[in-house]
């Protein structure tokens, strides 16, 4: 289920309770840092009488966390040692991991540079104002953009592994929304698994991009939205409630005969849930099964005398084979959650940059998204990773 929305609302339905932590909620201390140096502070005479002072009568320690001054750009000439073989008499030349053999910036600077525009979301000229104000180095937006397809060629193969995996899964989580290209709509699409996101960007939104991304030869089960494309692709589906619910919310606000309606669907949703809290054995599944159906076909079968229900009914009925998927299977959520998280990063970007400007600036932020993602999912420190990436492609 989604969370937040319309916060008004929400206080309403609960009461009027505030957001944030209950009263006797255990707060979280920070850790203490390890101090990496002693500072001594102490006097020799007193500020009101000049008297000597002699021994402290005691000591507190005080420990500070502190960042250092901004750093000077280090700048390294490599001299670079050309060979002729004596034996096959072709020409030899040397490499160090720290020099990219292309131009003039290290691998520190081209991550740093990705880093600020695809993860902290700093437009090209803010990123120009920080590496300019922490370590002096001046470049020019264009200049940066160049940084980040360095970044992109550097995970291109990386960005294919994870490709590879995700026509792979038991289970996707696949979600897609509006962005532009040159002020073009088109879409961006998320395919997520708990450990990893892969992304792409095109003008379509149908099945053919299912087709290009996961191929025919996918056989694992999609949990998604109600967009026809993914039921064309594949019989292999979970609905997602969460979807379904905040609809039956809405016209339980709008229209009376909906009210009855939306209770069921949620005291159902809140029984499946509650009767798989405790993983159950295949036999348990199939009989939860078999009564959720039960219970959604008979409100499915009601007649209703609002069109706006009944066109709501229809939507149930058509994805009828496609809601309960996650009874049976315990590795299938039952919301495509997991998918809108995954755009929400898109979507903040897209606020911020209004469009992408070409194919050139597509590719590069679905291979620099895929990857920071994937390595975010898995814990892992992306300046780092891509820092290692820069290395092993120079």
């Amino acid at each position: 289920m989604r969370r937040g929305g319309n916060s008004r609302r929400n206080q309403k339905k609960s009461g009027g309770e505030k957001p944030g932590q209950k009263k006797g909620h255990k707060g979280v201390t920070r850790q203490r840092a390890e101090p990496d140096r002693p500072v001594e502070v102490r006097m020799g005479r007193c500020p009101y009488c000049d008297v000597e002072l002699g021994d402290p009568v005691s000591v507190e320690s005080k420990i500070i966390e502190e960042i250092p001054e901004p750093q000077p750009v280090i700048v390294t000439e490599y001299k670079i040692a050309h060979y002729t073989c004596p034996r096959c008499h072709r020409e030899v030349v040397a490499s160090d991991p720290d020099c990219p053999k292309e131009g003039i910036f290290g691998n520190n600077t081209i991550a740093q540079a990705t880093v600020l525009k695809y993860e902290e979301r700093l437009p090209h000229r803010k990123v120009q104002n920080v590496l300019k104000r922490q370590y002096g180095l001046d470049m020019s937006p264009a200049t940066i953009l160049d940084l980040t397809c360095r970044a992109s060629d550097a995970v291109r193969s990386e960005y294919e592994e994870i490709l590879g995996r995700i026509r792979g899964v038991e289970v996707l989580y696949v979600d897609e929304t509006s962005i532009r290209v040159q002020g073009e709509k088109c879409w961006i699409w998320a395919f997520t698994t708990p450990a990893e996101t892969f992304v792409v960007i095109r003008k379509s939104r149908g099945m053919k991009v299912l087709m290009e991304v996961l191929t025919r030869r996918f056989t694992g089960i999609i949990v998604c939205d109600g967009w026809k494309p993914y039921a064309k692709f594949t019989n292999r589906i979970q609905r997602c409630w969460a979807h379904l619910l905040r609809e039956s919310e809405y016209l339980a606000e709008k229209i009376a005969e909906a009210a009855p309606l939306d209770k069921a669907l949620r005291r159902l949703y809140r029984k499946l849930n509650d009767a798989l809290e405790a993983d159950p054995p295949p036999e348990t599944r199939r009989q939860l099964w078999y009564m959720a159906r039960a219970a959604l076909r008979r409100w499915i079968r009601r007649e209703y005398a609002s069109e706006k229900v009944e066109k709501f009914i229809g939507k149930i009925e058509n994805g009828f084979e496609y809601w309960f998927t996650f009874v049976l299977r315990s590795d299938v959520e039952p919301t495509n959650n997991r998918a809108e998280r995954a755009l929400r990063e898109h979507v903040v970007q897209r606020k911020i940059i209004g469009t992408l400007r070409n194919e050139k600036g597509t590719s590069i932020h679905e291979r620099i998204m895929t990857v920071l993602t994937t390595w975010a999912q898995q814990g892992l420190n992306t300046f780092q990773m891509l820092r290692l990436k820069l290395m092993l492609s120079g």
